[in-house]
């Protein structure tokens, strides 16, 4: 007989309510193995592959890709017992096998744990000894592993009319099927309408319109709330950071950083660490439930990185106990892994200082917002060929500009101002770093 179990959907980080469905791994009809990766879903810090703590053959997907679920939300169901091996409903119950199972959280996804029940089969009436009716059309049974796009009220509006959603093509946006495709099918209509916007986009209009949610949902509320919750101050520096681009130079023809990706990047996260034992204001946070400033004694360092699902912040923890060579491998590691949509909700929680680089874009300055958690963030420019005024003559140097934003209800403007000098001294002058 089988033993039917329902697959939530957990939570994959620390807080998170809901996320959007990416991409399902497994179809109805599938062997799946425990801790197979069936789905994989998008929450409001990454993209995250959900394994299953079972084995079984998936019978049901009850949401389509694209769909925002919220966390305890059964997504997938599964037969534990294919085989029928359990013992049958006649049979007296043995005590160890409840009818019920909690299902137990998921290794790294979070500590809820979410109920499951058997499910009893379609069709089926409640006597054991009763077959199974044969069940009309059902818009929501997968056929040969395709399930048709349709949110729940329209599934539920096509099997009262008896309308199959196999047959149907969507004239939403995506092959998404609506109320009105299955009522012209109910109505005998030779054929849904075809809708004039695809992906978002209206030629009547000429506008595209693109959903709010996952890491751009997230992003946008944490901006929010920092730009009208931490007053801002923002504070900019040029300097000349030709001698730091030639001991760069040196240090990549070294043996020591063979094989090392060394960007001026890195040259700034080091720098960073350092001003901020000096300045201790600025790795600080303001605890308004507490009303306390929290001093940290450590530098976790986020760095910001954009990815084609939008803005992510990883962290390097305890950035300040590294060297320059191991900060540059970090940063490497980190940015490819980000790159990929790889980056893990935990490795973007509890930073306490931020380096957005913008240089890379081209791009000299800028007055970045902090993020939410943080006092301080550190915006390096590109690096430009300049002329410049060194021991009274007009040369070009390798020039760049950084511009910090502080939380003024931590930091003061003249603690700010001495950290961001104490940057740009270590970038302009690498010698400087023996002196700390």
């Amino acid at each position: 007989m089988p033993e039917y179990k329902q697959f939530p959907l957990s939570d994959t980080a620390e807080g998170l309510t809901e996320a959007d469905i990416l991409a399902w791994r497994v179809k109805p009809g599938d062997t799946v193995t425990v801790n197979q990766i069936v789905v994989e879903v998008e929450t409001a810090k990454a993209a995250v592959e959900l394994p299953i703590p079972w084995a079984g053959v998936v019978t049901e997907l009850h949401v389509e890709p694209g769909q925002t679920v919220e966390v305890g939300t059964t997504i997938l169901t599964m037969d534990v017992d294919p085989d029928g091996k359990a013992a049958p409903a006649a049979a007296e119950p043995a005590p160890a096998a409840p009818a019920e199972e909690e299902m137990k959280p998921l290794v790294g996804y979070g500590s809820k744990a979410a109920g499951t029940t058997r499910r009893a089969r379609k069709g089926a009436t409640p006597a054991p000894a009763a077959a199974p009716a044969p069940a009309a059309p059902v818009a929501e049974t997968p056929r040969g592993g395709y399930v048709p796009l349709a949110k729940p009220p329209v599934r539920k509006l096509a099997k009262d009319l008896g309308v199959d959603l196999h047959s149907l093509t969507g004239s939403a946006d995506g092959g998404v099927i609506t109320r009105d495709d299955v009522h012209r099918a109910a109505n005998g209509s030779a054929a849904p309408a075809v809708s004039t916007v695809e992906n978002g986009y209206d030629p009547a209009t000429r506008e595209r319109r693109v959903p709010i949610k996952g890491v751009r949902k997230a992003t946008a509320a944490a901006m929010v709330q920092s730009a009208y919750t931490a007053p801002h101050v923002t504070e900019f520096l040029t300097i000349d950071v030709t001698p730091m681009m030639e001991l760069r130079e040196k240090l990549k023809k070294s043996r020591e950083f063979n094989g090392v990706k060394l960007t001026p990047l890195a040259f700034a996260a080091k720098a960073v660490c350092l001003a901020a034992k000096r300045t201790p204001d600025v790795n600080a946070v303001w605890d308004e439930a507490a009303q306390e400033i929290v001093y940290q004694d450590y530098v976790h360092l986020g760095i910001a990185a954009a990815t084609p699902r939008g803005l992510v912040v990883p962290k390097i923890r305890d950035a300040d106990s590294l060297s320059l060579k191991e900060l540059a491998v970090a940063l490497t590691e980190l940015t490819d892994v980000a790159r990929e949509g790889k980056t893990t909700p935990a490795a973007m929680l509890g930073g306490t200082f931020t380096i957005t680089n913008v240089g890379v874009f081209g791009v000299d300055t800028g007055t970045p917002i902090i993020n939410p958690g943080e006092s301080a963030i550190l915006a390096v420019g590109a690096i430009r060929d300049t002329p410049w005024v060194v021991d009274g003559e007009i040369k070009v140097r390798k020039v760049m500009q950084l511009s910090l934003s502080f939380d003024h209800r931590v930091v003061d403007g003249q603690q700010g101002s001495e950290f961001l000098a104490d940057v740009g001294a270590l970038l302009a002058d690498p010698a400087v770093a023996i002196t700390y």
